[in-house]
Order: C-alpha cells, then structure tokens, then sequence
C-alpha cells in the first residue's frame, strides 16, 4: 500500500519531466559567414549579404625604355608602376565603402577613400576622395586599359577629388548619370584639399541605347558627354596648375614657375571643360574615342588670358581568343601551362594628339621648354592569361612643334614600355 500510495504521489512529476519540450529558437544573425576565395578576391559576408568585406589588389611592375635618345631626355628604368591594395565591401545593405592606397613609383599616396549610400540602383550619393567623373579613358580602370599609359588627352583630365557625387543608372543599365561637387583639380592631376575658397561642378551622362535590346550588333555603343565649371585661383606656393606630360611621363608643358624672377603663373578665373565621348565593343573589336577642351582663366602679374588647350584620342582593339569590352579584354577560356593554351591576345592601336593655346607662349610658358602641339600614335599587345594576369608591351611615338631652343622642336619621343599585371 505504501509503494502504491508513493507512486501515485510521483507519477504526476514523472509524466511532466517525460514531456517533450520545445526545441529553443537559434538567435537571429546566427547564422555562419560566408567565406570566398576566387580571383575576385577575399570576400568574408553575412549569410543575407547585409554585411560584406572584400579584400583586393593590384600589381603593375614596368619597364620603360627609350629609343633613339641622344640627349638622354628619358630614363631608361624598371618600376613598380602601381602597388594598390583595395579594401571594399558593405555595411546594412545598403552603404557600400572603398579605401585604396598606392605604394608604386616610390610614393605613398590615398588613391580612393569614399563611402556610397545607395538607397537603389537610380540613385547613389558618393563622399570622400574619388575620381572626378569626366574623362571618358579615365573611369576606365588601370588595369582594364589596353594601354599600359593613357592618351594625351588625360593631361586635361581632373583626376582625383575631394567632395560629394550624386550618381546612378536606370533601365537596366541603359543610361549612368553623375553630378558633383569637388574642391576643383587642375588638368591632368589630383588635389588633396581645397586651397582657393571655391568649388567645381562636375556633370556627366553617358548612354547605351541598345543594351540588351535589338539589334544585337549595337549593345556595345555607348556615348556621353561631360563637363566640369568652376572658379580656381592659384598663388605663388600652389599655382593651381599642373604639368602636362608624354606617353613616357616625361614632362613636355609647365607653366612659367620662378619665384626668384617673379613669373609665377597661377590659375586666376573661370575653368571650363567639355568632352564627348564614346566606345563600341562588337566581340572582338572595340573602339574608344574622346575629345577634351579646356578652357582656363590665368594670370601672370598684371597680365591675363583665357587659355584654351584642347586634345583628342581614338583607340582600337582586337582580341584573338576572347570579347574586347570597356572592363578589358575577356578570354574565351583561361590560359593552361600544361596544354598551353587558353588566354586571349589583344592587339591595339591609337592615335592621339594635344594642342596648347598659342596665346600660352612666351607670357605664360617658356617656349623654350614647354612644346606648342603633341601629336603621336602608339601600339599595343598584351596577353592576357585570365582576367587577372597579363603580359604587356607597348611602342608609343610622340612627335611635337615647339619645346626647343632657338625655336626649335623638340625630338620626337620613341617610349617601349613593357608591364607584368597582377589583380585578384
């Protein structure tokens, strides 16, 4: 009776410790990483894709050597032309970030360092230190560019600023759109910080009509125009003007800069430049061309002009094994060492040029030392491995009037230039 009377007084604590019980809910964003490695990069994220970081890079080791040189003008030498790791990724969702220094040619410099808020595609607003949206060979990428220097057009090109830009693109990719306000970069360089008290409005739209529409043989054009108009004014320890240099970085134009004498040009007024610009890539075939015309206020004591220097570039490709396109070449296959083959080969071919205003000389630049016109062509091949391995060598031929004593021209210029490119 007493076992009996026990078990009763117990069953009921025995039935409840025997009841299934719930399974507890895992936390939220507890979910593992996602970890990549490919030749995009490293990439660690969030499983929904809210919160990524990418890690990248880019290696460009040249060889610059020139030919037929008698008065040593040019350096024959080896360089590491651009070391640049790239640290990028996502925040929330919807904050997208870049930081890209560069360690090449023996500098330390912050190429990029911006923050995007991206609420959608049709609208982005962009902050930090970017590139000026404008030139046309310029937004290509570094390593994308068929060309192992650019044009001489780049040399009245803004590159790099500081400020704000409001971007985006609609209809699938179909037309891009960019305002901005920056600081203001002389051609063909970058500033750090805004020195005059007064800001650059930078514009640009560029369109492909025919993307992913009929006819098909037309989804590679693509055409734009942008301009830049601002107020710049330079001063005696910062000119706001910068030199202008060749395929061979050798520096053919400056403005008159000698403190001891006083001819110090400086930047003094309006700067207005306008560009139209566009490509069109068919398979292997791809063709760019841009025009650039940059109008200059400038002051040397009491004397002033507009200067107006204007350039043009057109280029053209082909690649044998794979698709030319504005991101680079693309190999059909990538290349394999043990059946040798793969890889693609692209071949160019560009012809450019760059005219300074005459009304420049000999007020304003020493006719003596800065050339009135740059007019030249260069070939090209590289070989691409995949994507991100390339083999580079490049023949530029640069011909000028002007830039010698007893007015002269300077010797042509005949650059080899040779490069071995890593990105990841």
């Amino acid at each position: 009776a007493l076992l009996a009377a026990t078990g009763l007084l117990f069953a009921p604590l025995a039935v409840h410790a025997q009841a299934p019980q719930p399974a507890p809910e895992a936390p939220r964003g507890s979910e593992p990483p996602v970890v990549q490695v490919s030749e995009e990069g490293f990439s660690l994220s969030s499983a929904d894709k809210a919160f990524v970081l990418k890690l990248r890079g880019l290696l460009q080791g040249d060889g610059r050597f020139f030919l037929d040189d008698p008065e040593r003008t040019g350096t024959n030498t080896f360089l590491v032309r651009r070391m640049r790791p790239i640290l990028e990724g996502t925040l929330f969702g919807f904050i997208d970030f870049r930081f890209m220094p560069d360690f090449g040619v023996g500098q330390s410099v912050i190429q990029d360092a911006y923050i995007d808020f991206r609420p959608g595609e049709w609208v982005r607003l962009r902050a930090g230190r970017f590139k000026t949206p404008f030139g046309l060979e310029l937004l290509q990428s570094d390593m994308d560019n068929p060309f192992i220097e650019r044009s001489l057009t780049v040399d009245l090109v803004p590159n790099r600023d500081e400020g704000l830009d409001l971007h985006g693109e609609g209809d699938g990719g179909r037309w891009q759109y960019s305002l901005a306000v920056v600081n203001g970069d002389p051609d063909g360089a970058s500033t750090d910080a805004n020195t005059d008290d007064s800001f650059d409005l930078a514009a640009r739209v560029f369109a492909l009509p025919f993307k992913g529409r009929e006819p098909s043989f037309l989804q590679g054009l693509g055409l734009g125009i942008a301009m830049t108009r601002g107020l710049q004014f330079g001063s005696a320890t910062n000119t706001g003007l910068a030199p202008w240099r060749s395929p061979g970085q050798l520096i053919i134009f400056s403005y008159l800069s000698n403190a001891d004498t006083g001819e110090v040009v400086t930047a003094h007024g309006q700067h207005l430049r306008l560009s139209p610009q566009g490509h069109f890539y068919l398979g292997p075939f791809g063709i760019l061309a841009e025009y650039v015309r940059s109008s200059q206020e400038v002051r040397n004591g009491d004397s002033r002009a507009k200067l107006r220097h204007h350039a043009w570039q057109t280029a053209v490709s082909w690649v044998f094994g794979g698709k030319a396109s504005f991101e680079g070449a693309r190999p059909a296959k990538p290349f394999d060492p043990k059946t040798l083959q793969g890889g693609a080969l692209e071949v160019a071919a560009r012809v450019h040029a760059l005219v300074m205003d005459d009304d420049a000389f000999p007020r304003f630049a020493n006719p003596a030392r800065s050339v009135r016109a740059a007019r030249g062509f260069g070939v090209a091949t590289t070989f691409a491995l995949n994507r991100r391995v390339r083999f580079a060598l490049n023949f530029h031929r640069t011909n000028y009037e002007g830039g010698a004593p007893d007015g002269g021209d300077r010797a042509p210029e005949n650059a080899l230039l040779s490069r071995f490119q890593l990105t990841f």
